[in-house]
């Protein structure tokens, strides 16, 4: 009937009697006539215990060795689930990920695979029994032959890379939820289950920290075209539908190392509108948005961040027909921002710009490359062409530019990252693949899919940033070399004139992990590079919302923003794309913020969600 991959977590392989229960599923989908490859990972916690053995031997464990010790975890799990099989009478084999043929990067502890050898894989199946496939690992190329462990959701992304070579018909997740919630079911209990959601969405929500499925696989599952579902391994309930839409043809070869941009997108109808200097405090973004909201104003990109003496500017694009109507807002709303706490503040400014472009890389593939935004920024350095605006998400970098460059940056990009002209990759709308290879079209899908809180986050600012092409170029390139991967990016819009050099803040966003690291790297090059002071803040959470039915509808961010307003919950930094609108706030209001969202957008459904333990 149909070629199947299944993925089975730590969770649901946990103990004898849990992976007696897997070995149960899998014999009933191979008797309804299908041939299936299923992909575990270690079992429960084993590979946090493997990881503490190793810490108590050295502070600092050698990569490679870590690599070579917790490959062990999986090994123990496919050669106890093929036993259980064969108690069933079910031909069945374990593999390794070097005998399967997975073949990676040869980086230690965060390889990338480059292809899958499906020759033994294949030989295996024809002959009637279930592969059952350790994930996680696979081994570098010919020569080297060393252990390699994929990073943090390894398996996921082992078993949508296996489906994806073997043009299966479909991979199977099942996890400890029954599919895709609208959030956390640990934070909200009356989080909903979606029936679908499309491959964008999921990479965003995916990155944000909603941990049922990795970026990784999303991001393979979007390029190849693999229909993805997301279910329980405790119940028979349908789960969530992952959809793609049809890929263009794509080479197997270099798997996750392939191009990373699929498309350079350019749109000069737009203006910019910025309040400078408005007060930092709760309600300030709810009230502005909630005017241009009600006056039927569709803003694209919209950013903000705080400056030094807790002022904020907020900037917004729209499109140039609606210029003046949202110039009339900011107007007539900028004399109530004043701010009251610090009187040596004027009242708001509105400043308007007009003859700008907004030019994009898109691609699932910039997941987690921290050189992908770098090398967008340095090519426009290289072109002359300034950026006034920055808008990252997973799937796409955009940049404000004057309306002049526009034709120069786009050919510049479309140059460095070898894209033809009129070329295209796999969007967020359109046609979906299911499962039996038919087509799906959405209808009407809702304004926001889920809500995801990270708390994993920690922001850094660069005080008077010279405000000349290159800037960002040398910033994000300098973090690129350290491998460190940037999140958010706001620039601001007030510019200082110093020493006759114009100036701006920059903040950004980056791993908490990394955060001390990047403030050191940064603070050594600071003074040589004509920078002021790099300030580190990890006490952050950044809650976001996500939906591509948001589009075209205006009072969407105004919704949100005047959730947090409503329990006093100050934005620091918003951030927007097409499909989500970012904000960050203190840390200790972060799960507060994403209960008061879920509860605006009446996401909650009437069933409540108990997460095994």
């Amino acid at each position: 009937m149909a070629l199947i991959v299944q993925k089975y977590g730590g969770t649901s392989v946990g103990s004898v009697e849990r992976i007696q229960a897997v070995a149960q599923r899998v014999y009933k989908t191979v008797q309804a006539g299908n041939s299936l490859v299923v992909v575990v990972s270690a079992m429960g916690k084993t590979t946090d215990g493997l990881v503490k053995l190793a810490n108590e031997i050295s502070p600092n464990p050698n990569r490679r060795e870590m690599d070579m010790l917790l490959s062990t975890g999986e090994q123990v799990t496919i050669a106890l689930l093929s036993m259980a099989l064969q108690e069933l009478g079910q031909p069945a084999i374990s593999m390794t990920g070097a005998q399967v043929g997975i073949v990676t990067e040869a980086e230690h502890s965060r390889a990338r695979i480059l292809h899958i050898e499906t020759t033994r894989l294949t030989r295996h199946i024809n002959a009637g029994k279930v592969v059952v496939v350790a994930g996680f690992q696979g081994t570098s190329s010919a020569g080297e032959m060393e252990i390699t462990t994929l990073g943090r959701g390894g398996s996921d992304t082992s078993a949508v890379a296996i489906a994806a070579a073997l043009r299966a018909n479909f991979c199977e997740i099942y996890t400890d939820v029954p599919g895709i919630l609208t959030t956390d079911p640990r934070l909200v209990a009356e989080a909903q289950l979606m029936d679908a959601i499309t491959c964008d969405e999921m990479l965003e929500l995916a990155s944000l920290g909603a941990k049922v499925l990795h970026p990784r696989a999303v991001e393979i599952a979007r390029n190849y075209g693999v229909p993805l579902v997301v279910r329980s391994s405790w119940t028979d309930q349908p789960g969530t539908w992952v959809t793609s839409a049809k890929p263009q043809g794509r080479s197997l070869i270099n798997l996750e190392i392939a191009r990373p941009v699929d498309h350079v997108e350019f749109d000069t109808d737009q203006a910019k509108v910025a309040l400078l200097r408005v007060p930092d405090k709760p309600g300030v973004a709810a009230r502005l948005f909630g005017e241009i909201s009600r006056q039927k104003v569709d803003v694209d990109l919209i950013i903000q961040s705080v400056h030094e003496g807790n002022s904020n500017d907020i900037a917004f694009t729209v499109t140039t027909p609606i210029l003046k109507r949202a110039e009339a807002v900011a107007t007539a709303i900028a004399p109530a921002l004043r701010n009251q706490s610090n009187p040596k503040f004027d009242e708001a400014e509105v400043m308007v710009e007009h003859n700008i472009a907004k030019v994009s890389i898109a691609g699932a593939g910039m997941i987690g490359r921290p050189g992908v935004a770098a090398k967008m920024f340095a090519t426009l350095a290289e072109a002359g062409v300034n950026i006034q605006m920055i808008s990252t998400s997973e799937v796409k970098v955009s940049c404000v530019v004057n309306a002049a460059e526009c034709d120069r940056a786009v050919l510049a990009l479309r140059t460095a990252f070898e894209i033809e002209a009129g070329e295209q990759g796999a969007g967020s709308r359109g046609e979906f693949l299911t499962p039996n290879s038919s087509l799906l079209t959405p209808h009407s899908p809702p304004p926001v899919r889920g809500v995801a809180l990270d708390l994993n986050q920690a922001r850094l600012a660069i005080r008077q940033l010279p405000d000349r092409p290159g800037m960002a170029a040398k910033l994000f390139g300098l973090l690129a070399q350290h491998n460190i991967s940037v999140d958010m990016i706001i620039q601001s819009q007030r510019c200082r004139v110093i020493d006759g050099v114009p100036r701006r803040d920059i903040a950004f966003t980056v791993s908490r992990i990394d955060g001390e690291s990047a403030k050191k790297m940064l603070t050594q090059v600071a003074a040589e590079l004509g920078w002021g002071e790099v300030v580190l803040d990890s006490a952050i959470a950044k809650v976001s919302i996500v939906g591509a039915g948001m589009v075209g509808q205006p009072g969407i961010a105004a919704k949100m923003f005047e959730a947090l307003a409503q329990q006093q919950i100050n934005i620091q930094m918003i951030a927007t794309s097409e499909i989500k609108i970012s904000c960050v706030v203190a840390q200790e209001q972060g799960v507060k913020a994403l209960q008061a969202i879920h509860a605006a957008f009446e996401l909650a459904g009437s069933e409540k969600f108990v997460v095994p333990a």
